[in-house]
C-alpha cells in the first residue's frame, strides 16, 4: 500500500491518539482516511473485530463506494497518523491507480473471508452454527444482485 501513499501525499494529515473514534458505526462520515503510522482497532456492534496497522490502509472507503453508513467503528488503538479526504468519493475517483489499489485490498479480503469460511466448512463439517457456510459461500460467490444491507434475522442471543 505504499503506492496510495504516493498517491495521497497531497491530503492534509491528522494526528489521533490511543482511545480517539475516526469513525462511528452508522455515522455517515463522506470521508476517506489513509493510514500512515500506528494502529486502529475496527469495532462492530461493540465487538472488536479487526485491527489495521498497514501504512497506506484506507478507512471509510466501503461506505463510500456502497452509499451506506458507515459500517464499524475504527479508533486509535495507539498514537496513529492518518491522510484525509473529506470527499472520498471525489478521492476515489480522481485516478484510476487509486480505485484499482481499493479494488485490490477489497478483492484480498474477499478472498481471505471465503477461504476462512471453506476452511470452517472443512474442518467442522456440519458443526451445529455452521450449516449456513455453503449459502454464505455461494451468495459470496455469485453476488450481483442488489446492495447488500448489514444485519441478521438470526437471533442475536442463540441459547447454544
Amino acid at each position: 500500500m505504499d503506492d496510495m501513499l504516493a498517491l495521497t501525499m497531497h491530503l492534509p494529515v491528522i494526528q489521533y491518539e490511543a482511545g480517539d473514534v475516526v469513525i462511528t458505526e452508522g455515522g455517515d462520515s463522506a470521508g476517506v482516511w489513509i493510514l500512515q503510522s500506528g494502529s486502529l482497532r475496527v469495532i462492530k456492534s461493540g465487538k472488536e473485530v479487526n485491527r489495521v496497522s498497514q501504512p497506506g490502509a484506507l478507512i471509510g472507503e466501503m461506505s463510500i463506494l456502497l452509499g451506506i453508513p458507515d459500517s464499524a467503528t475504527v479508533e486509535a488503538a495507539e498514537s496513529c497518523v492518518m491522510r484525509y479526504a473529506a470527499d472520498g468519493e471525489a478521492l476515489l475517483t480522481s485516478d484510476p491507480r487509486i480505485i484499482h489499489l481499493v479494488a485490490v485490498g477489497l478483492a484480498e479480503r474477499l478472498n481471505f473471508v471465503t477461504t476462512y469460511l471453506a476452511d470452517l466448512k472443512q474442518q467442522y463439517g456440519d458443526a451445529p452454527g455452521l450449516a449456513m457456510v455453503p449459502d454464505v459461500l455461494r451468495q459470496l460467490a455469485q453476488r450481483q444482485g442488489p446492495v447488500a444491507r448489514p444485519g441478521s434475522v438470526r437471533d442475536p442471543e442463540p441459547d447454544y
